[in-house]
């Protein structure tokens, strides 16, 4: 990748192997250990805005999903099992306790959230609070896939398709579908939410074509394996032990439809939480809202 700006002044790099392949992290801040999870099409920079108020009271770890950003895309599997939420869960909790953290709180947004959660379902013990932004579970969408759902996240069934089909046609120009992707879910319509610096992380890391592959991996397995594990849990009555904060942008993904406290009864009882007034990319549409709601969760 080009030299990019650094938006994170004074936290460390880490790379640390993991049965999911190399995993990049940022390390930074004092207190208590606190894990912040990246969605789709994005890396670990785009919590850049709210780090500063969260260093002050909790030491922070932010890592790239496996296949995003500066960590490793994992080979694909016949099922979609390396790029799991199951899989990429197991594979943050060893960068956890590498650097010496066995249990920790949490917050994810987008596909960092369904990684979180996932967390809070396989290992219990792992997770003090977790905080979900601008998701509801992934069995709810896909149960709830209607019309209207399906053409908000058209993206859902687009990327899940065989390969090499979605891999081929955001090869052919892959900054424009990043660029419109980032524009078309926040609630101006455009990308002034997005400092450019961030930005030019984003297109940096959305520009390799293994990259493009594992993003498509993850929805793969997402409507697939994901689904498959979350109404297990479902039928099995499995739900997350520790409190979990919903937050979502009142324009956002979740916003239509069942609200997304109702949706979250399926797997956490102990929830609260509302809307900011935001998209999709609550942290940096609304990252002073933001910010004042996960400080408050998790300093309480």
């Amino acid at each position: 990748m080009p030299d990019l700006a650094d938006l994170f002044p004074g936290f460390e790099s880490r790379n640390v192997d993991t049965p999911a392949g190399r995993i990049f992290a940022r390390v930074g801040g004092e207190g208590p250990p606190l894990l912040l999870l990246h969605g789709f099409p994005q890396t670990g920079v785009m919590w850049h805005k709210v780090v500063p108020a969260l260093a002050k009271t909790h030491r922070l770890v932010i890592p790239d999903l496996p296949g995003y950003g500066w960590s490793a895309a994992p080979e694909p599997g016949r099922d979609h099992a390396p790029y799991s939420k199951r899989a990429m869960a197991a594979a943050l909790v060893h960068v956890m306790e590498d650097l010496g953290h066995a249990h920790f709180a949490l917050a994810g947004h987008d596909r960092g959230a369904r990684v979180g959660y996932r967390l809070a379902l396989d290992a219990p013990g792992r997770v003090d609070r977790l905080a979900v932004l601008d998701i509801v579970p992934t069995l709810t969408m896909w149960h709830g896939m209607d019309r209207a759902r399906a053409l908000q996240v058209y993206h859902w069934a687009f990327l899940a398709q065989p390969h090499p089909l979605p891999e081929k046609m955001i090869g052919a120009d892959p900054a424009f579908f990043l660029d419109w992707t980032l524009a078309s879910w926040t609630a101006a319509k455009d990308l002034s939410a997005f400092d450019p610096r961030a930005h030019a992380h984003y297109r940096a890391a959305f520009s390799s074509p293994d990259h493009i592959r594992a993003c498509c991996e993850d929805y793969r397995a997402g409507a697939t394996i994901d689904l498959a594990h979350d109404e297990a849990d479902l039928a099995a009555g499995r739900q997350i032990d520790c409190e979990v904060l919903a937050v979502w942008g009142a324009a956002g993904i979740p916003s239509r439809g069942v609200s997304p406290l109702d949706a979250w009864k399926v797997f956490a009882p102990k929830r609260r939480g509302g809307p900011v007034e935001a998209g999709h990319f609550i942290c940096e549409e609304a990252p002073e809202a933001v910010s004042a709601a996960l400080q408050d969760f998790f300093s309480a």
